[in-house]
């Protein structure tokens, strides 16, 4: 992004301009993610939308680096780029660019080789390891292209085509609903051919970005790559809340898969299969809103405009409450038809899932100040404040609930976790908010 771009007036209105090609990205990555799940569910069966959830902590991993190189350079991209100093940003974004690729390479080789113990050791049992294996070997040979879409969908910001990134999501996404059916339902390939969709999915937008930003010469854009070992490990350290949150996210589906197939058996891992597909959309927007405005708050931080910083605070608390508020709402109305899609309304996983579904939702009204926080804070170049948060509300303060819990109170135990644990990480946010105000002058 150019300066020009980023440096602009702050309002209620600018700021949800900007945000908002982002906000629908999300968005519309995470309803394309469900749509997998509805055709799973519906098309191949419970157990195969089951063994999605064993093969989604790996999946998670690949997010975390992403999200990390993602977040975390451009951050640092757009800092400089406040600071005038553009070339330097366009040798960053390079280096950035082939050192995640090289790096996802690395992660799916290891991945094909241990396939078979490595799904064991994600709790699978022997009814699902065929599902499992098959979706996840098609999902591995998928990770570089996947890598590419989510460090390119921060960077596309920071560029000044956010709307770049929302038309290539939205075709991906299209273009997976359609392969699902195709593949599925016409040509009978199972859970691979979900996987299989999804991978081409894809390969648009990390074939948009490498377009994009080969040919945006009068912007951000590819030079030779500059090796700057102290910036890499910066921009690490500055997207490591993102990496810490869904490393842990991966653990704690381990772990959830576990109890819930203890507790609630097959059925009950279909059911919070379910609930967690649909959570992918309500919290899109809470995320998808944080990444817009970070370099916002990274420009303004590295220009010294403290004004600035004040306006966009206020606005984004202002948008945080009313969205938590909303999204805490939405689900009294939405539980069942929304569950239906996935599952006939005469099943036993039906039951289960609207159930788990409206306590599942207590926590929304918790998770946006949190997300964002740890995004807030991220933008600051703070990774440890950032991590402190994304590791509480991701793993820290839900293991002990999803373990202490379901042995009290059954099943509920389960759904109530994530919940105390967003509400517990509610304060420990307020608390770094109001204590770093005055480091960031915010």
């Amino acid at each position: 992004m150019s300066a020009q771009q980023l440096e602009r007036s702050i309002s209620v209105s600018s700021i949800l301009r900007f945000t908002f090609p982002t906000i629908i990205m999300m968005v519309f990555t995470s309803i394309y993610s469900m749509v997998d799940g509805i055709f799973i569910s519906r098309l191949v069966g419970a157990d195969a939308i089951s063994a999605t959830n064993i093969v989604y902590p790996v999946i998670y991993i690949v997010i975390g680096l992403g999200s990390m190189l993602g977040a975390g350079g451009n951050a640092v991209l757009a800092k400089k780029l406040g600071e005038g100093r553009s070339r330097e940003a366009c040798e960053d974004l390079s280096f950035f660019t082939l050192f995640s690729f090289l790096l996802v390479v690395g992660f799916s080789a290891f991945c094909l080789l241990a396939i078979k113990p490595l799904l064991y050791a994600l709790g699978t049992n022997d009814r699902l390891y065929p599902y499992c294996r098959d979706y996840f070997f098609v999902s591995v040979c998928g990770f570089p292209a996947y890598m590419l879409q989510l460090i390119f969908q921060n960077y596309f910001i920071t560029a000044g085509r956010p709307n770049l990134g929302l038309i290539s999501s939205v075709a991906a996404g299209i273009i997976n609903a359609i392969l699902d059916y195709v593949f599925i339902a016409v040509f009978h390939l199972g859970i691979s051919g979900a996987a299989l969709a999804t991978l081409t999915g894809y390969l648009i937008p990390a074939a948009t970005g490498l377009i994009f930003f080969s040919h945006n010469k009068g912007g951000l854009c590819f030079r030779r790559p500059r090796l700057r070992l102290r910036l890499l490990l910066q921009a690490l350290a500055n997207g490591s809340s993102e990496f810490v949150s869904n490393v842990a996210t991966a653990l704690i589906f381990l772990v959830l898969n576990i109890v819930t197939l203890r507790v609630l058996g097959e059925d009950g891992l279909a059911a919070i299969s379910i609930v967690l597909y649909s959570q992918f959309v309500f919290t899109a927007v809470y995320m998808g809103y944080s990444s817009g405005v970070a370099p916002l708050i990274s420009y303004n931080y590295g220009a010294g405009n403290i004004q600035n910083l004040h306006r966009i605070f206020r606005i984004c608390l202002g948008f945080v409450i009313a969205s938590s508020v909303l999204m805490t709402v939405l689900p009294l109305f939405l539980a069942k038809p929304l569950m239906a899609v996935f599952t006939p309304r005469d099943s036993a996983v039906f039951s289960i899932a609207v159930h788990g579904f409206l306590v599942f939702s207590l926590g929304y009204l918790f998770a946006g100040l949190n997300i964002f926080s740890s995004a807030f804070f991220t933008a600051f170049s703070n990774g440890k404040v950032s991590a402190i948060i994304s590791f509480s509300r991701t793993f820290a303060l839900i293991l002990p609930a999803l373990l202490l819990l379901p042995h009290f109170i059954g099943g509920d135990g389960i759904w109530l976790a994530i919940p105390i644990a967003e509400a517990l990480c509610f304060f420990l946010s307020l608390y770094f908010l109001k204590t770093r105000r005055i480091q960031y002058q915010y």
